[in-house]
């Protein structure tokens, strides 16, 4: 996955004007008393000085050296490497292997065979520039993982990004994609999005091509000259169906262990069922010119030299693709640091060691900072620190291909983790900007409270007021005022989603970038050179990820009550809320003006007027949805966090023991158990959070409360109605467990009830 978030160029008078960094001595500490929170800081201030930027640096030099993909050579080099450099540290440090399906290409051709002949090169040369793009024999080949075998000849249809809304547009102009093979472009959704819906509109085949306009030469210098795709290069990456479940397809809820029950691979639904093939925009743009047919709409045309049609016409398209199917290895790393008094509850640190080829960005620029934290931490438990809790560090393999290793890890280790599961921090990639930050809403707090406390390498203000700048100049208007800012909510694209989204551990992903945009993703140019060049050349934002990501484990360890306030989950919860209630009613709005536009005959016509518009099917209108019990349990969960903070703001003052306050760690560590559904989501159970989820036509873009949001935009209104009481019942588990969380923290501190 990419962590981009755009960053604006500040004016130094408005970093002036917003909050600065806390400092070290600044009392409260959310979840220490005061004598513990001044013990706290004083350890992480010496934390933050260990990370070593040239040390950083020579890590992934050794990491991206050669090819490291799933079950390659190298990536169980790199595995046995950072088990040893774990180990080195002081950490308990294993490999944990799973064996998983992942398919490698064996044949690969793809031919323009009318009206003209053209074969594509498929193949990203060596550049003198960068000398790990020259290791061929080593490198996959440009594919798409969990493609389907195929061998097709069939007329070529462009449907620009291959969204849903796409396929509305082409119909609308007369156009089928039944028995042709689709050009889509790379954006407005997730790879694996643009074949699956592909197939379910007919298609037998797919491609998928980087547009300049979106990723080249639109928008700056391409590489090796500047950090933009050049002609040749192409993004591999998977299109498996992980919004139904990731993992490995063969293996699904349960751990792909040498002795693990498997489906057929005909019976396992996350493979694609048409063949699928990345290309550079150097072989789409024949392609795309011998289209004829409609003009694409303005919005479709993208920055190749050529005029963009819808299709067919006489264009005719030869695609051959055959993969060796076998089981891989994979390697996780997993490394402990066990706790002194709270063993069993375990605070988890998660970055991919795995790439597609040499990955110097994606994964090895937020495995570098991860590598950092732990040598930080051996040093303290050298100078006399322990933790509290057991820090658990994992290095995953396979997140390329589907988050095979993180996934399976959390099948197998399910049970324990529902048990001692307290904190997941998850990072990928790591550049030059601002800090990102996301994941589940009890922790915003304890995310903004950490972002003020990391110093920002170029602005020398904190991250967090680098952040809330940005927000400002783009325009945010409630960054000038809310005290918290926001976080995202967590869709998937990472090694969050499964210990979210289906084991229920609270969890932030967070990391840098927004001033190092490039287009080397998931190509041989993902590189050191690459890297050195063009992103965090000085590598200071890694050492600033590790800086803030280790103080976020150092006080989840040490906290004496775990840092989560509801009060912002509760708002956002609202606001979800709100947002649904706006859906409905912007959707019925928009059927009953189609209907009326239907019932007029007076459909407009869909660019080009000689062409007949084919109208759409009027449609039933929308009923009321019900939404009195989301608006009761969204009541009881404000009151119920408004309690809970009351008897938080005792805290820092009282001197309540360490076995008084157990018990409240115990139920705030099941705080996103509660919310997870038991039966799962329609269609697709392996997903279980009710605010949460990969949108199933998005990929990884979050859908906010999700059985709701995607039954309202399917129009199926009686599932929308029993999914508005499943998520109510969830959130009034929380609000239950929040009060009794607040009733034992009121007995521990001695804070009087709220009446």
């Amino acid at each position: 996955m990419i962590f981009r978030l755009r960053a604006f160029a500040l004016p130094v008078a408005l970093l002036l004007v917003v909050p600065a960094a806390t400092h070290q001595d600044d009392p409260p500490l959310r979840g220490f008393t005061t004598a513990n929170a001044k013990i706290q800081r004083e350890w992480e201030a010496k934390f933050r000085a260990i990370p070593d930027p040239a040390r950083m640096r020579e890590a992934m030099r050794r990491l991206s050296l050669r090819p490291h993909h799933v079950g390659s050579p190298y990536d169980k080099e790199n595995a046995e490497w950072l088990r040893a450099q774990f180990a080195s540290y002081g950490f308990d440090a294993t490999i944990e292997r799973f064996d998983v399906l992942f398919p490698t290409p064996l044949t690969r051709v793809l031919e323009l065979v009318a009206p003209t002949r053209f074969t594509a090169k498929l193949e990203e040369p060596a550049l003198r520039e960068d000398p790990t793009s020259d290791q061929k024999s080593e490198q996959l080949p440009t594919y798409n993982a969990y493609s389907a075998d195929g061998d097709v000849t069939a007329p070529l249809v462009y449907v620009n990004y291959g969204v849903p809304a796409d396929y509305e547009t082409l119909e609308r102009n007369g156009i089928s994609v039944k028995g042709a093979i689709v050009i889509a472009r790379y954006g407005g959704s997730w790879r694996g999005i643009k074949p699956k819906v592909a197939h379910e509109h007919g298609a037998v085949g797919a491609l998928i091509y980087s547009d300049p306009r979106d990723d080249g030469f639109g928008a700056g210098e391409t590489y090796p000259a500047g950090p933009f795709r050049p002609k040749d290069g192409v993004q591999r990456g998977s299109v498996m169906d992980m919004p139904t479940y990731p993992g490995d397809p063969l293996t699904p809820d349960v751990g792909a262990s040498a002795g693990a029950k498997r489906l057929e691979r005909a019976d396992a639904v996350t493979v694609m069922k048409i063949p699928v093939l990345p290309i550079s925009y150097a072989d789409a743009q024949p392609l795309l010119a011998a289209l004829s047919g409609p003009l694409a709409p303005a919005a479709w045309r993208g920055g190749l030299p050529i005029t963009y049609r819808l299709g067919p016409g006489a264009a005719r398209v030869h695609l051959k693709l055959a993969f060796d199917w076998s089981l891989k290895p994979l390697y996780n790393v997993i490394a402990k640091l066990p706790g002194s008094t709270n063993p069993d509850e375990w605070v988890i640190r998660g970055n991919h060691h795995d790439g597609w080829v040499n990955g110097a960005e994606d994964p090895v620029s937020g495995a570098i900072a991860q590598l950092e934290e732990a040598r930080a931490f051996g040093e303290l438990v050298k100078q006399g620190w322990r933790p509290k809790r057991t820090i658990i560090y994992a290095m995953w393999d396979g997140e390329e291909p589907g988050l095979l290793g993180s996934t399976e890890w959390v099948e197998q280790h399910q049970d324990e983790l529902r048990r001692k599961g307290v904190f997941y921090l998850n990072s990928d990639t790591n550049g030059r900007g601002t800090f990102g930050m996301e994941g589940s809403h009890a922790l915003e707090r304890f995310a903004n409270e950490v972002a003020r406390d990391i110093m920002d390498p170029e602005t020398n203000k904190s991250v967090g007021a680098r952040e809330r700048a940005s927000r400002v100049v783009g325009g945010n208007k409630e960054a000038r005022t809310r005290s918290d800012l926001r976080i995202g909510a967590l869709g998937s694209g990472s090694d969050f989603t499964p210990f979210l989204q289906h084991a229920g551990v609270p969890t932030l992903n967070v990391g840098f970038g927004g001033e190092d945009d490039g287009g080397i993703y998931h190509s041989i140019y993902d590189s050191y050179y690459w890297y050195t060049h063009f992103s965090d050349t000085s590598f200071v934002y890694g050492r600033a990820l590790a800086q803030a990501a280790g103080t976020m484990m150092m006080r989840v360890a040490d906290a004496d009550v775990l840092p989560e306030e509801f009060g912002n989950l509760s708002e956002t919860a609202r606001g979800y809320i709100g947002e649904l209630k706006s859906l409905r009613d912007n959707t019925a709005k928009e059927i009953e003006e189609l209907n009326l536009q239907l019932a007029e005959g007076a459909f407009a016509m869909v660019n080009d007027p000689r062409r007949p518009t084919v109208p759409p099917k009027p449609q039933p209108p929308a009923p009321v949805l019900n939404f009195a019990p989301l608006d009761n349990a969204s009541i009881a969960l404000d009151s119920a966090s408004s309690r809970f903070e009351k008897a938080y703001g005792a805290l820092p003052s009282a001197n309540a023991m360490a076995a008084s306050l157990a018990p409240v760690n115990a139920l705030i560590r099941q705080s996103d158990q509660v919310l997870l559904l038991p039966e799962g989501l329609p269609r697709r159970p392996w997903y279980r959070h009710s605010l949460y989820a990969p949108g199933y036509y998005t990929g990884y873009g979050v859908k906010t409360m999700p059985g709701v949001r995607e039954a309202i935009e399917q129009k199926d209104w009686k599932l929308a109605d029993a999914e508005i009481v499943r998520i109510a019942a969830a959130l009034t588990r929380e609000s239950d467990l929040i009060t009794r969380a607040a009733a034992l923290l009121e007995q521990a501190t001695g804070a009087k009830p709220v009446p």
